[in-house]
Order: C-alpha cells, then structure tokens, then sequence
C-alpha cells in the first residue's frame, strides 16, 4: 500500500504542472489571436524626417539614431527574454523566462513570464489591464484588475514601445514636450486615461531610463524607474537589448526584475511556438 501510494504521489507531482501548463498554454493562445485581431496593420506606413519639426531636441536626436529614413512603421512584435524577477525587496532573485506579444496601432500587450514556482500573466487588452499568477500554471494565487491595473498596464505597453520606436513617434494621442538637453516629458492618452514618463537621453542619442508615478498594489501612486541599455540593431531599428525595472520607495531602491530580451521579431501577428 505504501508502494502504490507513493506511485500515485509521483505521478500526481510530475503530472499537475504538465496539466497546469496545457491549460495555461490554451488560454493563452486565444488571448494571444484575440490582440492580434483587435489590432490593425500599419503596413504602408513610413517614417520620414519630416515627422520630427518642433519635437525637443534630444527626442528629435533619438529618432534621428534608431530609425532610419523611410522606415516601414512596426505594427507588430513579439520578443522572448530570460533574467530575474524578485517578488518583495527582501525576497531572492528568482530565475524567469517570458515571452511577449505587442500591437501599435491599437495599445496592447501580453506577457507570460514563468518561474521554477509560478506563472505570471500581464495584460493590456481592450483598454483593460490584468495581472494573473498562477503557481504551477494551475493554481490561481492572483488576480488584479481595475483602474490603477489599467493604468500601470498602459504604463507599461507604453514604455516597453522602446523595443518598437515607431510606436512613439507623435501623433493625435501621444506628444513630446521639452524639458532640458537630456531630458523630455513623453505622455499618451488612450480610453480615457493619461499617463506619462520623464525620459532621459545620453550622449549616444539613446533612452536610457523612464521615469513615472506608477500604482503599486497596497501603495497607490509610487516613483517608477525604467532602465534600458544595451543596444542592438535588429531589422534595420535600434533597440535596447536589456530593461531593468524598479520603484523608489521611502525606504530605498527596489529593483523587482531585470529582462535581457533573447528574440526579436517584428510584424509576425502570430503566438510562438511552444517549447
């Protein structure tokens, strides 16, 4: 009886995760078709020079550096990353992998980040933001949504768009106002929202970090620092390779993940194959 007992234990541990991830894996197929879908080509569109009369100077400079004359507008991406992610600031660094898909012409984003423990799902769809976790991809632990979600995810598809600079050139909802020689209020307004970052420029003509008040859960508004660096060229755009996140608290500097992005492919409307 011991025996059997054990067996069932066994099987019953090798087989709740590989059932936790099927599960999960479908979910997130169709989640994935349907930001696809609600999104539309920019096929035919292109970035000219012209674009970047009365922009401050250094986000004009930045433009002038990742993109080159004639550049097709990116419609859509999908990047696959590996890296760290803490989950409190006296919590270990734990090893995660992620992959993520992105609209333009219309916000939107999915990522799905997992660990040795637990998957996490962050959402931007239909003007709605959602955080899931999951631990083993079964078991649901959390589940955010509302207003402040809405506003941190919109946050986030926004200063992620770093990795497809097209998506922030100006246009009816997103502008650029001056504020030094290295540094620029970008803000953006969708579905009745509208947010913002205090971007700052090197002397490469490079973003270099973002800064914003972002809802933290428990904690409302907070400063929010974003970090990029490592630059790379990818299909003729210059892109930062590794971004680093973190939110300066009362008590000091709490940096939660750091992704170095593995994979790049722009203007592939289609979820990755599994592994």
């Amino acid at each position: 009886m011991i025996l059997i007992a054990t067996i069932i234990l066994l099987t019953l541990v090798v087989l709740t995760p590989l059932a936790g991830r099927a599960m999960l894996d479908k979910r997130t197929d169709g989640e994935v078709r349907e930001l696809f879908y609600q999104s539309q080509s920019l096929e035919g569109k292109i970035f000219t020079h012209e674009q970047l009369r009365g922009l401050p100077n250094p986000v004009e400079e930045y433009f002038k550096h990742v993109l080159d004359e004639g550049q097709p507008y990116i419609s859509y991406l999908r990047l696959r990353h590996d890296g760290w992610f803490k989950t409190g600031p006296d919590k270990k660094a734990m090893k995660i992998r992620g992959e993520q898909y992105f609209t333009a012409s219309r916000p939107g984003f999915i990522w799905i980040g997992k660990t040795r423990l637990f998957t996490a799902r962050d959402i931007y769809l239909k003007g709605k933001g959602r955080l899931v976790v999951s631990l083993l991809s079964l078991f649901k632990v959390a589940d955010q949504q509302g207003p402040e979600v809405d506003q941190a995810e919109l946050l986030r598809w926004l200063g992620e768009s770093v990795w497809f600079p097209t998506n922030l050139l100006p246009s009816e909802n997103l502008q650029w106002s001056a504020i030094d020689s290295s540094h620029a209020r970008l803000t953006y307004t969708h579905n009745g929202l509208s947010v913002y970052y205090v971007v700052t420029f090197n002397e490469k003509n490079e973003i270099t970090q973002m800064a914003t008040q972002r809802h933290m859960e428990d904690r409302g508004l907070q400063p929010w620092v974003g970090k990029v660096g490592e630059y790379r060229e990818v299909d003729g755009v210059r892109v930062p390779g590794v971004i680093e996140a973190s939110w300066d608290l009362e008590e000091g500097r709490y940096t939660y993940g750091r992704f170095k992005v593995q994979q790049f492919e722009y203007n592939i409307p289609e979820k990755f194959n599994a592994d």
